[in-house]
């Protein structure tokens, strides 16, 4: 199975309410598509959205690195040579990891597709049933704690609350919504960097005290901040989680080897695919650390296949937040895993199991 044409196409998917953080407020999914196409007929699927205040990519920088750089060192490649691909593509350039995640992600997609078997099973196997969690955006009280209620309704079990604009306003939000749905929904937090380390110990031990129990807290304080990180979790009772701080391999062994957090945040536009985002498992696993997987704001391609690594990857990821199809209007994607509100079934069709995208704008 050889690649023959690498294509681009443009999709947009709009919210269902906005998605506010401390760094950003979005009210659409905008996701650059890589699709290639082989000399078989097989399509193979990726995707990539512009998170320039993470990530650093843009829509621009994608389509870019994908035209100049991926498709010279993947026309007439062999599918089957994946582990070389993907060290090529890794190698290509620095940084862009959006970008190489869209394209290894379809190259995955792709490797299954000749197995004629889906994604997680090549990966490794596990259960095709999964459970997510679901972001509730930074808003006022009152719209946080309606969010919140309305989830549980749906059948959402685990609600990740988004915190970091204002300390004194954040713990009133949470001790809000705590109060609202104690004993039917676990919450987390997602501070986004927005705290420093002394705000964070000060909040989350206050909230402790108050008998308000919390999942864990993710990334509270600026990504490159370790020590500060540590300071917090050597602090608090509740699990510290990292996101922003890892990215790949070299910094999940940073984070482990300093202490730093309990938990790690395994998402395929941070690690720029599948490969390092296996690697990040394994290296978790062998030092007994539990992972979650998670998403940035990408469509259902993409979620879908941080879904299939979770479930090869279980039990050290043991939690997902993978909510982004059910923060949107409707699914584009036909074909592939189903989206069921806390629910996450797998395909058991080839790779990711696409069988189009309605809406996709295809770039000349």
């Amino acid at each position: 199975m050889k690649i023959v044409d690498v294509k681009l196409g443009m999709l947009r998917v709009p919210l269902v309410t906005p998605f506010k953080t401390a760094l950003r407020t979005v009210d659409a999914v905008e996701d650059v598509v890589v699709m290639l196409e082989t000399d078989t007929g097989h399509v193979g699927f990726g995707n990539a959205p512009a998170t320039a205040v993470i990530t650093g990519d843009t829509h621009g920088s994608v389509i870019e690195a994908v035209r100049t750089v991926f498709t010279p060192l993947l026309l007439e490649r062999d599918v089957a040579d994946l582990n070389r691909l993907t060290r090529q593509i890794q190698g290509a350039m620095i940084n862009n990891t959006s970008a190489k995640a869209a394209v290894e992600i379809a190259l995955f997609d792709l490797f299954a597709q000749s197995y004629k078997t889906p994604l997680y099973r090549i990966l490794g196997g596990g259960e095709n049933s999964l459970t997510t969690d679901i972001t509730i955006s930074v808003d006022y009280i009152e719209k946080m704690v309606a969010d919140a209620e309305s989830a549980v309704e749906r059948g959402f079990e685990i609600l990740k609350l988004k915190v970091g604009k204002d300390i004194g306003l954040d713990i009133e939000r949470i001790r809000a919504v705590y109060a609202a749905v104690k004993g039917r929904a676990l919450l987390r937090l997602d501070a986004n960097q927005g705290w420093s380390p002394k705000q964070a110990v000060l909040a989350i031990r206050g909230l402790e005290e108050a008998g308000v129990l919390l999942e864990l807290v993710e990334q509270p304080v600026k990504a490159n901040n370790l020590e500060g990180m540590r300071y917090i979790a050597e602090r608090v009772r509740t699990p510290i989680m990292a996101d922003e701080s890892v990215f790949g391999p070299q910094e999940v062994m940073k984070v482990i080897d300093q202490r730093a957090a309990d938990i790690i945040n395994i998402k395929l536009m941070k690690t720029g695919g599948i490969s390092n985002a296996l690697k990040i498992a394994d290296i978790a696993d062998l030092h007994d650390v539990e992972c979650m997987v998670g998403c940035m704001l990408e469509t259902s391609i993409g979620v879908s296949a941080a879904a299939h690594v979770a479930a090869a990857k279980a039990p050290v990821v043991s939690k997902l937040d993978l909510d982004v199809p059910s923060l949107c209007k409707f699914d584009p994607v036909v074909g592939g895993a189903s989206y069921k509100d806390a629910d996450i079934i797998l395909n058991e069709t080839p790779g990711l199991g696409i069988e189009k995208i309605e809406g996709l704008q295809l770039l000349a």
